[in-house]
């Protein structure tokens, strides 16, 4: 593999890793459907804000997310809406395992 190869596959790789926690799953499910203050994901969670303020920070990062400060409070959205998708594959092949394991037992 070549370094440019190697390159885009270790920034792919980060960017999965960000995604590789069920809080953030949920932080950017609920993202998806619109923006959201750190308090309202907060109480969404049942997490404290320091926490919940973590999990942002590394879908930041990462490119997941974009922030915007009014007044005191911090708003966060989807920066790429094609994440969705990334969501529906991984439920495909939740599914596709699901079958062969039910073909298994029949």
């Amino acid at each position: 593999m070549d370094t440019q190869t190697r390159a885009r596959f270790e920034a792919q790789a980060q960017i999965i890793k960000a995604m590789a926690h069920p809080t953030r799953l949920f932080i950017v499910d609920r993202l998806s459907t619109r923006e959201h203050c750190v308090c309202e994901l907060t109480g969404m969670i049942g997490q404290d804000v320091s926490t919940v303020s973590k999990h942002l920070a590394v879908l930041r990062n990462a490119g997941i997310v974009q922030d915007e400060k009014r007044g005191t409070q911090v708003f966060y959205r989807l920066r790429m809406p094609c994440m969705l998708s990334f969501f529906s594959c991984v439920t495909s092949v939740m599914k596709s395992r699901a079958e062969a394991q039910m073909e298994l037992l029949g």
